[in-house]
């Protein structure tokens, strides 16, 4: 899912009732401001990111439409989509913190997007409403109680936090158990994007 910037005229029932005789020039200027708005949310991601995430534009609900058809008291929204970086983190902190003996449980992580398997490594992922990252290796679940010598703490209730901490204002993320084929329960991480 994404981060919406909604970007609207201020008192923006003040400026309507004013300028309603005037409403393509107020859509124009509302529409220039949407577009600075825009390009300093560019500059701020590139800084924090180091790129700048995709991102959609709806005007007044039409997504790419012009920004100059924005209505008189009209919306322009710009939506960035974030949630490939939280995906990218919680896959690499997976990696680093995962026991390391036969590199089976290593290679065991799977992510899932409302169900199907997806890959977290790739620049989108893709949007879905949850997602799901587990392992499933029979043994998971011994490695997330700190069985293995590797992983005193565990692996993925380690990494929920360290992701909740670092992106909790973008996605709801939490550790839990899900059930795998045969019933199996192991240790998950679920991104629900806000």
């Amino acid at each position: 899912m994404a981060v919406s910037i909604r970007v609207q005229p201020v008192n923006k029932e003040v400026i309507a009732g004013l300028f309603s005789e005037f409403a393509g020039a107020q859509s124009t200027a509302f529409a220039e401001f949407a577009r600075q708005s825009i390009e300093e949310a560019k500059a701020q991601n590139q800084s924090i990111l180091g790129r700048v995430p995709p991102y959609q534009i709806f005007v007044d609900g039409s997504r790419g439409a012009a920004l100059e058809r924005v209505r008189p008291g009209g919306v322009i929204v710009a939506e960035f989509q974030l949630i490939d970086d939280v995906l990218r983190f919680i896959g690499e902190e997976l990696l680093k913190h995962s026991p390391s003996v036969t590199g089976h449980y290593k290679s065991s992580h799977v992510l899932f997007a409302d169900g199907g398997v997806v890959d977290w490594n790739l620049p989108q992922v893709g949007l879905a409403t949850e997602y799901t990252f587990i392992n499933t290796v029979p043994y998971a679940r011994k490695i997330e109680r700190g069985l293995s010598p590797q992983a005193k703490t565990g692996v993925y209730q380690v990494v929920a936090s360290m992701a909740k901490q670092k992106f909790g204002r973008i996605g709801k993320i939490e550790f839990n158990f899900r059930t795998l084929g045969g019933g199996q329960r192991n240790p998950a991480i679920l991104v629900k994007p806000k």
